[in-house]
């Protein structure tokens, strides 16, 4: 037979997971120093750059 499941606490149990995926995200780029956030800040405007630079023209 099928398990019977609380639809309330699957609910909840799943906001939660959401949450603290979130929260992960947000430690991750939040818990670097400023010359690591300027450095990948950099990075991809030299990458917007060379990908601009590359374009023909129509």
């Amino acid at each position: 037979m099928a398990e019977i499941v609380n639809l309330r606490l699957a609910r909840k149990a799943r906001k939660r997971a959401d949450a603290e995926q979130v929260a992960a995200e947000n430690r991750a780029r939040s818990g670097r120093t400023k010359a690591e956030k300027r450095a990948t800040d950099d990075a991809g405007h030299r990458l917007t750059q060379a990908v601009d630079g590359a374009k023909r023209e129509t």
